[in-house]
């Protein structure tokens, strides 16, 4: 097997006994036990267990904004993009609950363990990263500007959505969650003005 498809699996089976087991017992061991491979071949691809879990957050928030940036691209006025790539995004969550909770195991992982503080600074850097690229992307769809910052806006967007998450992951209302997502939307765009 070449090391990128080492690699790749190594990814998939941290992330399969993460949602299975929990962060913590996530061990380099556990990992490669996953994988039905050797404790070298992880050193062999990856130079830290830290490194492995970035790579870990980067592939799950690129897999979450795929589907938020595929619907923002649908036909239909902003509302309606706005909308379906909300819908798209928390379909997602409701599919994988799993990796969603260990997303905030892992931010409370990094936060507690001394030496991986960065890993969840890095973690929020991309999400909030991500949502500026779909709200840019948005107003240059529609011809828009926001009428506040960029960067704040997905920091508005990126707290509602993890708040609604969690709340989400504790009591399972799907039906007022799509509410507040609802409202959401219709909040972001109130911050929406065409340019001139």
């Amino acid at each position: 097997m070449a090391a990128k498809d080492r690699r790749e699996e190594l990814i998939a089976a941290a992330f399969r006994v993460m949602v299975r087991d929990g962060v913590t017992k996530a061990t380099t061991r556990a990992i490669v036990n996953e994988a039905k491979m050797p404790l070298g071949v992880f050193h062999y691809c990856f130079s830290s267990r830290e490194e492995l879990l970035q790579e870990v957050l980067t592939r799950f928030t690129f897999r979450s904004a795929e589907a938020a940036r595929n619907a923002l691209q649908e036909d239909g006025d902003l509302g309606v993009r706005v909308s379906k790539s909300l819908g798209a995004f928390w379909e997602g969550v409701e599919l994988g609950p799993g990796e969603h909770q260990v997303t905030y195991e892992l931010t409370h992982y990094a936060l507690r363990q001394a030496g991986f503080e960065e890993l969840a600074r890095r973690q929020y850097q991309g999400y909030l990263e991500v949502h500026q690229g779909l709200l840019r992307e948005a107003a240059e769809i529609d011809g828009i500007r926001w009428t506040v910052p960029v960067p704040v806006l997905a920091r508005y967007l990126n707290a509602v959505l993890d708040g609604l998450i969690l709340c989400w992951l504790v009591d399972r209302n799907s039906e007022d969650s799509r509410e507040v997502l609802r409202l959401a939307g219709e909040h972001l765009l109130t911050f929406a003005e065409k340019k001139e």
